[in-house]
Protein backbone atom coordinates (compact mmCIF):
# COMPACT_ATOMS: atom_id res chain seq x y z
CA UNK A 1 0.00 0.00 0.00
CA UNK A 2 1.15 3.37 -0.65
CA UNK A 3 1.54 5.83 1.53
CA UNK A 4 1.78 9.40 0.29
CA UNK A 5 4.09 11.98 3.35
CA UNK A 6 2.24 14.40 5.12
CA UNK A 7 2.80 17.82 4.46
CA UNK A 8 2.61 19.98 7.87
CA UNK A 9 2.82 23.76 8.27
CA UNK A 10 4.68 24.16 11.13
CA UNK A 11 7.40 27.12 11.08
CA UNK A 12 9.53 24.97 13.50
CA UNK A 13 10.28 22.32 10.51
CA UNK A 14 11.95 24.87 8.53
CA UNK A 15 14.34 25.63 11.05
CA UNK A 16 14.71 21.50 11.91
CA UNK A 17 18.06 21.79 10.35
CA UNK A 18 18.86 24.66 12.67
CA UNK A 19 18.16 22.89 16.01
CA UNK A 20 21.49 21.93 17.16
CA UNK A 21 23.29 25.13 16.78
CA UNK A 22 26.52 23.40 16.39
CA UNK A 23 29.68 25.87 16.41
CA UNK A 24 30.32 26.51 12.83
CA UNK A 25 33.16 24.31 10.98
CA UNK A 26 36.39 25.63 11.42
CA UNK A 27 37.49 26.09 7.90
CA UNK A 28 34.75 28.67 7.61
CA UNK A 29 35.90 32.06 8.57
CA UNK A 30 34.00 35.38 9.02
CA UNK A 31 35.83 38.28 7.46
CA UNK A 32 36.92 40.99 9.42
CA UNK A 33 37.99 44.70 8.31
CA UNK A 34 41.69 44.67 7.39
CA UNK A 35 44.27 47.23 6.84
CA UNK A 36 44.49 45.77 3.20
CA UNK A 37 40.89 45.60 2.88
CA UNK A 38 41.06 49.53 4.34
CA UNK A 39 43.07 50.60 1.77
CA UNK A 40 41.20 48.96 -1.17
CA UNK A 41 37.98 50.69 0.29
CA UNK A 42 39.57 53.94 0.32
CA UNK A 43 40.95 53.57 -2.85
CA UNK A 44 37.81 52.79 -4.65
CA UNK A 45 35.91 55.71 -2.54
CA UNK A 46 38.75 58.24 -4.42
CA UNK A 47 37.61 56.48 -7.65
CA UNK A 48 34.02 56.88 -7.01
CA UNK A 49 34.21 60.98 -5.79
CA UNK A 50 36.57 61.34 -8.97
CA UNK A 51 34.03 59.31 -11.96
CA UNK A 52 31.53 61.69 -10.06
CA UNK A 53 34.00 65.03 -10.81
CA UNK A 54 34.60 64.18 -13.98
CA UNK A 55 31.12 63.99 -15.27
CA UNK A 56 29.57 66.61 -13.23
CA UNK A 57 32.34 68.85 -14.18
CA UNK A 58 31.76 67.93 -18.06
CA UNK A 59 35.45 66.15 -18.84
CA UNK A 60 37.05 64.38 -21.36
CA UNK A 61 35.36 61.51 -20.06
CA UNK A 62 31.85 63.06 -20.76
CA UNK A 63 33.18 63.33 -24.48
CA UNK A 64 34.08 59.46 -24.52
CA UNK A 65 30.81 58.79 -23.76
CA UNK A 66 29.12 60.59 -26.75
CA UNK A 67 31.81 59.16 -28.94
CA UNK A 68 31.00 55.60 -27.61
CA UNK A 69 27.31 56.59 -28.54
CA UNK A 70 27.79 57.45 -32.07
CA UNK A 71 29.85 54.44 -32.65
CA UNK A 72 26.57 52.14 -31.82
CA UNK A 73 28.37 49.46 -30.85
CA UNK A 74 24.81 47.82 -31.14
CA UNK A 75 25.13 47.93 -35.23
CA UNK A 76 28.69 47.53 -35.74
CA UNK A 77 28.14 44.14 -34.20
CA UNK A 78 25.01 43.24 -35.13
CA UNK A 79 25.50 39.46 -34.68
CA UNK A 80 25.62 39.15 -31.34
CA UNK A 81 22.62 41.06 -30.28
CA UNK A 82 20.70 38.01 -29.30
CA UNK A 83 23.18 36.92 -27.03
CA UNK A 84 24.05 40.15 -25.44
CA UNK A 85 19.80 40.37 -24.91
CA UNK A 86 20.66 37.28 -22.84
CA UNK A 87 23.28 37.89 -20.95
CA UNK A 88 22.56 41.20 -19.77
CA UNK A 89 19.91 39.17 -17.85
CA UNK A 90 22.76 38.46 -14.99
CA UNK A 91 22.89 41.89 -13.97
CA UNK A 92 19.02 42.17 -13.19
CA UNK A 93 18.27 42.01 -9.85
CA UNK A 94 15.20 39.92 -9.31
CA UNK A 95 16.45 36.72 -11.36
CA UNK A 96 20.08 37.05 -9.93
CA UNK A 97 18.75 37.37 -6.22
CA UNK A 98 16.61 34.67 -6.62
CA UNK A 99 19.59 32.22 -7.81
CA UNK A 100 22.00 32.93 -5.65
CA UNK A 101 19.43 33.25 -2.42
CA UNK A 102 18.31 29.14 -3.51
CA UNK A 103 22.41 28.80 -3.75
CA UNK A 104 22.86 30.81 -0.47
CA UNK A 105 19.43 29.09 1.14
CA UNK A 106 20.97 25.73 0.68
CA UNK A 107 24.40 26.82 2.18
CA UNK A 108 22.50 27.47 5.17
CA UNK A 109 20.47 24.24 5.56
CA UNK A 110 24.50 22.48 5.10
CA UNK A 111 26.08 24.84 7.44
CA UNK A 112 23.24 25.08 10.39
CA UNK A 113 23.22 28.91 9.94
CA UNK A 114 21.12 32.04 8.22
CA UNK A 115 24.56 33.99 8.11
CA UNK A 116 24.77 33.59 3.98
CA UNK A 117 21.06 34.51 3.36
CA UNK A 118 21.81 37.60 6.37
CA UNK A 119 24.23 38.73 4.37
CA UNK A 120 22.88 38.50 0.98
CA UNK A 121 20.36 40.72 2.54
CA UNK A 122 22.54 43.26 3.87
CA UNK A 123 24.43 43.77 0.74
CA UNK A 124 21.17 43.80 -1.46
CA UNK A 125 20.02 46.60 1.55
CA UNK A 126 23.00 48.25 1.12
CA UNK A 127 23.03 48.12 -2.77
CA UNK A 128 19.22 49.84 -3.23
CA UNK A 129 20.36 52.65 -0.53
CA UNK A 130 23.61 54.03 -1.96
CA UNK A 131 22.94 53.24 -5.41
CA UNK A 132 19.49 54.45 -5.56
CA UNK A 133 20.17 57.09 -3.53
CA UNK A 134 22.95 58.47 -6.12
CA UNK A 135 20.57 57.60 -8.96
CA UNK A 136 17.92 60.02 -8.40
CA UNK A 137 20.66 62.62 -6.65
CA UNK A 138 22.18 63.26 -9.61
CA UNK A 139 18.81 62.64 -12.03
CA UNK A 140 21.08 61.80 -15.60
CA UNK A 141 19.26 61.09 -18.46
CA UNK A 142 20.32 57.74 -20.70
CA UNK A 143 21.84 57.69 -24.32
CA UNK A 144 18.41 56.96 -25.81
CA UNK A 145 17.29 60.45 -24.26
CA UNK A 146 20.04 62.91 -24.51
CA UNK A 147 19.19 66.25 -25.60
CA UNK A 148 21.97 68.34 -25.84
CA UNK A 149 25.27 66.82 -27.24
CA UNK A 150 28.13 67.21 -25.33
CA UNK A 151 26.46 67.29 -22.29
CA UNK A 152 26.76 65.57 -18.94
CA UNK A 153 23.09 65.29 -19.02
CA UNK A 154 22.83 66.11 -15.08
CA UNK A 155 19.80 66.82 -13.08
CA UNK A 156 17.04 66.35 -15.68
CA UNK A 157 15.32 63.73 -13.95
CA UNK A 158 16.87 60.75 -15.16
CA UNK A 159 18.15 57.29 -13.25
CA UNK A 160 21.07 55.80 -14.94
CA UNK A 161 24.25 56.73 -12.90
CA UNK A 162 25.47 54.87 -11.95
CA UNK A 163 24.37 52.08 -13.76
CA UNK A 164 22.25 49.72 -11.59
CA UNK A 165 23.03 46.76 -14.23
CA UNK A 166 26.96 46.60 -13.23
CA UNK A 167 26.37 47.24 -9.38
CA UNK A 168 23.95 44.80 -9.03
CA UNK A 169 26.34 41.78 -10.82
CA UNK A 170 28.90 43.16 -9.03
CA UNK A 171 27.37 42.59 -5.21
CA UNK A 172 25.16 39.52 -6.40
CA UNK A 173 28.06 37.43 -8.04
CA UNK A 174 31.12 38.75 -5.84
CA UNK A 175 29.11 38.14 -2.16
CA UNK A 176 29.64 33.98 -3.66
CA UNK A 177 33.29 34.94 -3.43
CA UNK A 178 32.65 36.71 0.17
CA UNK A 179 30.89 33.98 1.27
CA UNK A 180 33.31 31.56 0.22
CA UNK A 181 34.92 28.34 2.70
CA UNK A 182 38.09 28.32 1.26
CA UNK A 183 40.74 30.91 -0.26
CA UNK A 184 40.96 28.81 -2.97
CA UNK A 185 37.05 28.79 -3.49
CA UNK A 186 37.21 32.49 -2.98
CA UNK A 187 39.99 32.92 -5.51
CA UNK A 188 38.27 31.26 -8.47
CA UNK A 189 34.86 32.88 -7.62
CA UNK A 190 35.86 36.24 -7.41
CA UNK A 191 37.44 35.94 -10.75
CA UNK A 192 34.52 34.34 -11.95
CA UNK A 193 32.42 37.36 -10.52
CA UNK A 194 34.60 40.01 -11.47
CA UNK A 195 34.27 38.81 -15.35
CA UNK A 196 30.46 38.13 -15.21
CA UNK A 197 29.95 41.99 -13.85
CA UNK A 198 32.48 43.26 -16.68
CA UNK A 199 30.87 41.56 -19.11
CA UNK A 200 27.36 42.67 -17.87
CA UNK A 201 28.32 46.21 -17.68
CA UNK A 202 29.67 46.14 -21.22
CA UNK A 203 26.40 44.67 -22.47
CA UNK A 204 24.85 47.55 -21.45
CA UNK A 205 27.17 50.16 -23.26
CA UNK A 206 26.30 48.03 -25.95
CA UNK A 207 22.95 47.90 -26.25
CA UNK A 208 23.38 52.00 -25.76
CA UNK A 209 21.00 51.76 -22.62
CA UNK A 210 24.26 53.44 -20.10
CA UNK A 211 26.65 55.86 -21.41
CA UNK A 212 30.16 54.26 -20.25
CA UNK A 213 30.66 56.65 -17.17
CA UNK A 214 27.48 55.19 -15.59
CA UNK A 215 29.17 51.44 -16.37
CA UNK A 216 32.45 52.90 -14.49
CA UNK A 217 30.89 54.35 -11.76
CA UNK A 218 28.40 51.25 -11.05
CA UNK A 219 31.65 48.76 -10.60
CA UNK A 220 33.18 50.92 -8.09
CA UNK A 221 29.44 51.11 -6.06
CA UNK A 222 29.32 47.39 -6.00
CA UNK A 223 33.15 47.10 -5.16
CA UNK A 224 32.33 49.58 -1.84
CA UNK A 225 29.42 47.27 -1.21
CA UNK A 226 31.62 44.26 -0.74
CA UNK A 227 33.91 45.96 0.77
CA UNK A 228 32.17 47.54 3.25
CA UNK A 229 30.53 44.06 4.74
CA UNK A 230 32.87 43.20 7.44
CA UNK A 231 31.79 46.51 9.23
CA UNK A 232 28.15 44.57 9.14
CA UNK A 233 29.08 41.97 10.30
CA UNK A 234 28.30 42.65 13.86
CA UNK A 235 25.11 43.23 13.16
CA UNK A 236 24.57 39.98 11.07
CA UNK A 237 25.57 38.05 14.48
CA UNK A 238 22.94 40.00 16.56
CA UNK A 239 20.41 39.48 13.82
CA UNK A 240 20.73 35.66 13.82
CA UNK A 241 20.98 35.34 17.14
CA UNK A 242 17.93 37.33 17.68
CA UNK A 243 15.91 35.34 15.05
CA UNK A 244 17.29 31.95 16.94
CA UNK A 245 15.86 33.67 20.41
CA UNK A 246 12.77 34.29 18.59
CA UNK A 247 12.36 30.97 17.38
CA UNK A 248 12.73 29.46 20.98
CA UNK A 249 10.36 31.71 22.74
CA UNK A 250 7.71 31.08 19.95
CA UNK A 251 8.31 27.13 20.86
CA UNK A 252 8.18 27.90 24.20
CA UNK A 253 5.13 29.88 24.28
CA UNK A 254 3.42 26.87 22.03
CA UNK A 255 4.65 24.26 24.55
CA UNK A 256 3.23 26.46 27.65
CA UNK A 257 -0.52 26.15 25.42
CA UNK A 258 -0.67 22.87 24.50
CA UNK A 259 -3.75 21.08 25.08
CA UNK A 260 -3.60 19.68 28.66
CA UNK A 261 -3.13 15.48 29.28
CA UNK A 262 -6.67 13.39 30.79
CA UNK A 263 -6.87 13.86 34.31
CA UNK A 264 -6.70 10.45 35.99
CA UNK A 265 -9.02 9.96 39.03
CA UNK A 266 -6.77 9.07 42.01
CA UNK A 267 -7.98 5.27 44.26
CA UNK A 268 -8.97 6.52 47.61
CA UNK A 269 -6.85 3.64 49.91
CA UNK A 270 -7.23 3.00 53.41
CA UNK A 271 -4.53 4.22 55.52
CA UNK A 272 -2.43 0.89 56.66
CA UNK A 273 -2.14 1.12 60.78
CA UNK A 274 1.30 0.60 62.49
CA UNK A 275 3.06 -2.67 62.62
CA UNK A 276 2.85 -1.98 66.42
CA UNK A 277 -1.15 -1.71 66.24
CA UNK A 278 -1.49 -4.93 64.03
CA UNK A 279 -3.67 -7.69 65.63
CA UNK A 280 -3.32 -11.90 64.32
CA UNK A 281 -6.73 -12.93 63.62
CA UNK A 282 -8.43 -15.68 65.15
CA UNK A 283 -7.99 -18.91 63.58
CA UNK A 284 -11.33 -20.93 63.16
CA UNK A 285 -10.67 -24.10 65.51
CA UNK A 286 -10.11 -27.18 62.90
CA UNK A 287 -12.07 -30.24 63.70
CA UNK A 288 -9.96 -33.58 64.16
CA UNK A 289 -11.64 -34.69 61.22
CA UNK A 290 -10.25 -32.88 59.16
CA UNK A 291 -7.14 -32.08 61.14
CA UNK A 292 -4.36 -31.57 58.71
CA UNK A 293 -1.66 -34.78 58.47
CA UNK A 294 1.23 -34.59 59.66
CA UNK A 295 4.10 -34.66 56.89
CA UNK A 296 6.13 -37.91 56.80
CA UNK A 297 9.87 -37.64 56.54
CA UNK A 298 12.11 -40.84 54.88
CA UNK A 299 15.03 -41.48 56.41
CA UNK A 300 17.84 -41.68 53.54
CA UNK A 301 18.69 -45.30 52.27
CA UNK A 302 21.45 -46.44 50.60
CA UNK A 303 21.43 -47.08 46.71
CA UNK A 304 19.72 -50.53 45.60
CA UNK A 305 19.56 -51.63 42.23
CA UNK A 306 16.50 -51.19 39.51
CA UNK A 307 15.65 -55.44 40.53
CA UNK A 308 15.57 -54.87 43.90
CA UNK A 309 13.23 -51.95 43.74
CA UNK A 310 9.42 -52.60 44.50
CA UNK A 311 7.16 -51.13 41.64
CA UNK A 312 5.19 -48.18 43.30
CA UNK A 313 2.03 -46.81 42.20
CA UNK A 314 -0.12 -44.09 43.32
CA UNK A 315 -1.98 -46.78 45.33
CA UNK A 316 1.00 -47.98 47.06
CA UNK A 317 3.42 -51.09 46.84
CA UNK A 318 1.78 -54.24 45.04
CA UNK A 319 4.39 -56.88 46.52
CA UNK A 320 2.48 -58.54 49.40
CA UNK A 321 4.47 -58.17 53.02
CA UNK A 322 6.51 -61.22 53.40
CA UNK A 323 6.65 -62.18 57.33
CA UNK A 324 10.33 -63.41 57.51
CA UNK A 325 11.35 -60.02 55.33
CA UNK A 326 13.17 -57.81 57.22
CA UNK A 327 13.36 -53.98 56.37
CA UNK A 328 16.64 -52.94 55.19
CA UNK A 329 19.17 -51.15 57.48
CA UNK A 330 17.67 -53.59 61.01
CA UNK A 331 20.26 -56.74 62.22
CA UNK A 332 18.81 -59.91 60.76
CA UNK A 333 17.11 -62.32 64.01
CA UNK A 334 18.93 -65.40 65.07
CA UNK A 335 17.56 -68.31 63.73
CA UNK A 336 16.69 -71.30 66.20
CA UNK A 337 19.00 -73.88 66.91
CA UNK A 338 17.63 -77.38 66.29
CA UNK A 339 18.83 -80.89 67.83
CA UNK A 340 19.99 -81.84 70.80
Amino acid sequence: MRTERKLTRRPDRVFARLDREPERPAHIDVPRMSRHRVVLFSATLAFYLAIVWAVVTTSWLVRLDWQVMFFRPYQQWSGIHWFVDYYVVLGQRGPTAVMVAAWLGWRSWRQHTVRPLLTLGASLLLLNITVGAAKYGMGRLGPHYATIIGSNEMGLGGDIFPSGHTANAVVTWGILAYLASTPRARRWLSAISAVTSLGVGMATVYLGTHWLSDVLLGWAAGLLILLALPWCEPFIARTEDALFDLRDRWRARRGRTAPAPIPVTPVALKPLTAPAERTTPAREPVSSAHSPRTPVHRTPSPHAARSERPPVTPAGNRRPPHPERVPRGAAPAARPVTGG
